[in-house]
């Protein structure tokens, strides 16, 4: 299974030059798991600061979804080659289905995922927003292992039953909005564990996250905010610190899925 680097950098939400910078810099200062997709609509950008960085394209796990419209069989293809010519690169190192919903159909959609990986287009096959009765039918159906399912994933919520089952499997979890949009922030015991490490409770969360096994997180910055968020997958928390963190969890979602830009 790949080793994806713990320390990720989001796209969504980035656009035009901003996204180019912000990208540039992340790698730049170290970051070297990027994460973007057909939704985001800066696959472009996102290729054109993966040239201008003083990186090599080797070093970078670089990371994709299908749009949920474009699920079907015959699009999974076409459009992971319109990603792969937006980005520049002749490959991706994950592809992920986005979420399960629209054109999804498992017993199409997850073929077509694998055709892509036995061309070459992808290094590895992922999902995104599944749960476990979804991961469990799409293992059954893909010849590719999962490596990864990116979903929500903060202090409060913490989903403990998905990751306890993809850790069980080999599924990396993938965290995206892993600082809960800077709420992290209003949570007491966060702003109490950061002041004891001299750290911010951005800092704090994201070194909580870096200390789970098979958890990595993906949050967007920009600015200084990308150099702070980095330097907070290195602090070490104590084990006490963790278990506080991990006793705020709350099942509060921030992302609806009927409210999600697929859905728009």
């Amino acid at each position: 299974m790949p080793t994806i680097p713990p320390a990720g950098f989001g796209t969504s939400g980035h656009e035009g030059d901003t996204c180019v910078e912000s990208v540039i810099e992340a790698l730049e200062l170290g970051y070297r798991h990027i994460d973007t997709a057909q939704m985001y609509d800066n696959e472009r950008e996102v290729g054109q600061a993966l040239k201008r960085a003083d990186v090599d394209r080797e070093e970078v796990f670089l990371a994709t979804k299908v749009h949920p419209s474009n699920l079907a069989a015959d699009d999974v293809i076409e459009t992971t080659e319109e990603s792969l010519e937006r980005l520049g690169v002749e490959q991706v190192d994950l592809l992920y289905v986005h979420w399960p919903v629209k054109a999804y159909e498992p017993e199409s959609t997850l073929p077509a995922m694998d055709e892509v990986r036995e061309r070459g287009y992808t290094r590895h096959v992922g999902v995104s927003n599944f749960t476990i009765p979804y991961l469990e039918e799409a293992m059954e159906i893909l010849e590719s292992p999962i490596v990864a399912n990116q979903v929500e994933l903060h202090p409060r919520l913490q989903q403990p039953e998905l990751v306890s089952f993809s850790r069980e499997h080999d599924i990396e979890t993938v965290a995206y909005c892993p600082i809960a949009k800077g709420d992290v922030s209003d949570i007491e015991t966060i702003q109490s564990i950061a002041d004891a490490h001299d750290v911010t409770p951005v800092q704090a969360t994201l070194a909580w996250h870096a200390g789970r096994e098979g958890v990595s997180a993906i949050p967007k910055a920009t600015g200084a905010h990308i150099g702070e968020n980095l330097e907070g997958f290195s602090v070490e928390l104590t084990d006490e610190d963790h278990e506080q963190i991990s006793a705020l969890d709350r099942g509060e979602r921030l992302i609806d899925p009927d409210d999600a830009a697929w859905n728009q």
